[in-house]
């Protein structure tokens, strides 16, 4: 179930978004120990705000669903708040501890008296209820107070908040169950976009089992042999030939058959294994490139993991070429726009090291993120790819074909060329053309396929005559 605060609706008494910064609430005075190994008052809260901390939390939460009754329905919420690291980076930890006071404030003002509130660490909270039937309605109100500004020592400070809510069940009444349900609630709530809540159902846990298992297999999956390479063609609309291919990375797992690129290369970079299997890619690719016919570009991604160890980097793309021969003009490496996000100065560093090699770089997925023009003007891209969407898809039409005529337009201003990705019919390859386009890839030229057909792709040059690919104006 997924709610964000939605406008117009009817909302309890609304907590007033002007407070000043106010010290913390008392906290109670260390009465030491009432006998030996029982904690201390002082032991069990969290100093900055006097709420409990997570070892009152973990004890509460024990303490609560061992003495309900079982109509009680004990729920829990668990809250992130959103940009929080951004305000305490760019105001100081001053105004973060202030802020985070006032978010204390306003829990407290949104709550009876009867839940309990815990401070878990960083920007981390809980509400434990013992009757949560209306576990969801604080929910929704929590989303709108906290996402409401913040006026601290003259700085507005702007947040919001992610919460995830979960109530015990006859049948699985257990302190760890009900925090781990919270918890792949909140983590729902956080990828669906976050400042929203969302309520524990079933299915959060089989993905969570699903994905754990995924994990597991894929930390080994390089090491069994299980990654292929296939390869997707790259058409010049002025030469009307195949010029390159990328290489696609598939995993085919022993018992799972095909698992889709979107779900596991996500997880290959959140546990790091996309280091080790970029590497892979790209010896690879060169290795199957070096081989073919009429000396046609070899693309490959590039995670902007890859990127934070520079040396590692340009070692394995120097290896690379070397152990395969393959002539570095032949090699396109494709970066996301992300990674120009995470360390501007080493990236262009490395970017500039790798042009100096003889490489080709590509900006791939280009209009899908935080594109802007001083990207594009702080490297010399050779190739802008315009993505998928512009071409097909909701977002294709006439807004999609103004899109690709800028970035197109763009691309030719700065000396880029511009494929478009994805396309699929006659039609789509016309429009793509006709806006400014000078590379097509998608199923209209040819699937990815593995490298022996590559070889006989470029032998029989079975692409068809071009009135068949809808090239001719």
């Amino acid at each position: 179930m997924s709610v964000a605060a939605e406008p117009g609706r009817t909302k309890p008494a609304p907590v007033v978004a002007r407070v000043p910064a106010d010290p913390a609430p008392s906290v109670q005075p260390d009465t030491g120990r009432s006998h030996e190994g029982s904690p201390s008052e002082s032991d069990l809260r969290d100093p900055l705000t006097g709420l409990g901390n997570r070892r009152h939390f973990n004890q509460a939460i024990v303490q609560v669903l061992a003495s309900i009754a079982p109509a009680d329905r004990a729920a829990l919420l668990m809250i992130d708040l959103d940009r929080f690291k951004n305000v305490n980076d760019t105001l100081g930890q001053t105004v973060g501890d202030a802020l985070l006071r006032l978010v204390t404030r306003r829990l407290q003002q949104s709550t009876r008296g009867s839940e309990m509130i815990f401070r878990l660490g960083g920007d981390e909270f809980a509400i434990l209820l013992r009757n949560g039937v209306d576990a969801e309605v604080l929910a929704d109100r929590l989303v709108d107070v906290l996402g409401r500004p913040y006026l601290i020592e003259g700085q507005v400070a702007n947040i919001g908040a992610s919460i995830g809510v979960a109530a015990v069940t006859e049948n699985d009444a257990t302190a760890a169950n009900l925090v781990r349900h919270a918890n792949l609630a909140l983590h729902s709530a956080k990828a669906a976009g976050r400042q929203r809540w969302h309520a524990f159902e079933p299915l959060m846990a089989q993905r969570a089992d699903t994905r754990r298992g995924l994990e597991i297999d894929l930390r080994k999956a390089l090491r069994m042999g299980e990654f292929r390479l296939v390869y997707q063609a790259q058409m010049n609309i002025q030469a009307r030939a195949v010029t390159g291919f990328e290489a696609l990375l598939r995993w085919h797992h022993p018992t799972r058959g095909l698992v889709p690129p979107d779900i596991f290369i996500p997880i290959a970079e959140e546990i790091g294994a996309i280091v080790a299997i970029g590497e892979w890619v790209l010896r690879t690719a060169c290795a199957e490139a070096v081989n073919w016919p009429g000396n046609p570009v070899i693309a490959v991604n590039v995670s902007p993991l890859q990127f934070e160890d520079r040396d590692r980097l340009l070692a394995t793309v120097h290896r690379a070429l070397s152990t395969s021969g393959l002539a570095p003009d032949r090699l396109e490496l494709e970066i996301t726009e992300s990674a120009l996000l995470r360390q501007d100065r080493g990236i262009l560093e490395t970017l500039h090291r790798l042009r100096a090699l003889g490489i080709r770089i590509a900006m791939d997925d280009f209009g899908t993120g935080y594109s802007s023009l001083s990207q594009l003007m702080a490297f010399p891209f050779d190739k802008i790819k315009i993505d998928q969407s512009f071409v097909r898809g909701p977002a294709a039409g006439a807004g999609g074909t103004a899109v690709v005529r800028a970035i197109a337009a763009l691309g030719a201003s700065l000396g880029m060329s511009a494929i478009a990705e994805g396309v699929e019919t006659a039609e789509q390859a016309l429009m793509v053309k006709t806006n400014g386009c000078t590379d097509i890839q998608g199923y209209l030229i040819s699937k990815p396929i593995p490298g022996d057909q590559v070889l006989e792709m470029l032998r029989t040059s079975s692409l068809g005559t071009v009135s068949e690919k809808g090239l001719e104006s």
